[in-house]
């Protein structure tokens, strides 16, 4: 019962943050710390991932109807292939090539080394202050409409970097397309996107070692925790969204900074192990 319970507050913590710029692996790597809870485990924290994909899914489903039929049909008939929903099928599948190759060459690192409360501490900071900076001196002329092969490819450059739990996949990508000056919904609605194939496909690759391994819970609490993801990071979308159209990043970069900062000050005095 209290693996079950944990569950439900770690979906909880995914749901209301995996769409943030505030990087969701990042908190179910230090709250269970600091709950006394421990690490949770790579597993565990891919697979439920799936559930706020799944969401993204529902959310975005005519857009993602729309890209998908344009693209297959754009592979059979050439009139096709200018298309705008063609053409973002092929950015999201070719943006999303750097996160898959990395993640599967370092999948033992990710899984040890990029775990260190150190690293996701500093992360934290320093790709929050990227962020406020992108943010302040990035364009905003940029529809994504305009998204061009090279930009779909430096976003998805930026994604990568999320495989460091504490960088945010939502912020790099945010991040980067703000400097390439896109407007605040585009990048946000393409960082979504994006997102898709990578979180998806990282939470069914680590499904077999979901009861295996360093992970602290079985099938029945990563089932929970992936359904209370999915439900609450469905209303994180549409409020993401709506806030991004009118608001900057700033409260989330000062958040980052604060948690980067306590978490590194904890692990410092002993409080938490790294």
């Amino acid at each position: 019962m209290v693996d079950f319970l944990q569950a439900v507050v770690l979906g909880l913590i995914q749901g209301l943050t995996e769409f943030l710029p505030i990087s969701s692996s990042a908190h179910l790597r230090i709250y269970p710390e600091v709950f006394g809870w421990g690490d949770p485990g790579a597993a565990f924290t891919a697979v439920i991932q799936i559930g706020t994909e799944v969401a993204v899914l529902l959310f975005f489903r005519h857009d993602i109807w729309r890209i998908g039929r344009a693209w297959v049909l754009s592979l059979f008939r050439p009139e096709y292939r200018g298309h705008l929903d063609a053409r973002m099928g092929w950015f999201i599948i070719t943006g999303s090539i750097p996160i898959v190759v990395l993640g599967i060459a370092l999948k033992d690192v990710i899984e040890r080394d990029f775990r260190s409360l150190w690293l996701i501490g500093t992360t934290l900071i320093v790709l929050g202050l990227i962020l406020g900076l992108a943010d302040r001196i990035g364009g905003t002329d940029k529809t994504i409409k305009q998204i061009t092969l090279r930009d779909a490819i430096l976003m998805g450059l930026a994604q990568a970097l999320a495989l460091i739990p504490g960088v945010s996949r939502s912020g790099a990508t945010l991040s980067m397309g703000r400097l390439l000056g896109y407007e605040r919904e585009a990048a946000t609605r393409y960082a979504f996107l994006l997102a898709i194939p990578a979180v998806i496909g990282a939470g069914l690759f680590e499904l077999k070692d979901v009861p295996n391994g360093d992970n602290l819970y079985g099938w029945g609490p990563t089932i929970v925790a992936t359904i209370v993801s999915f439900i609450v990071g469905y209303a994180a979308i549409a409020w993401l969204l709506r806030y991004v159209t009118t608001r900057s990043y700033a409260p989330f970069v000062l958040y980052r900074i604060a948690l980067g900062a306590a978490t590194l000050v904890l692990v410092g005095t002993g409080v938490i192990a790294a």
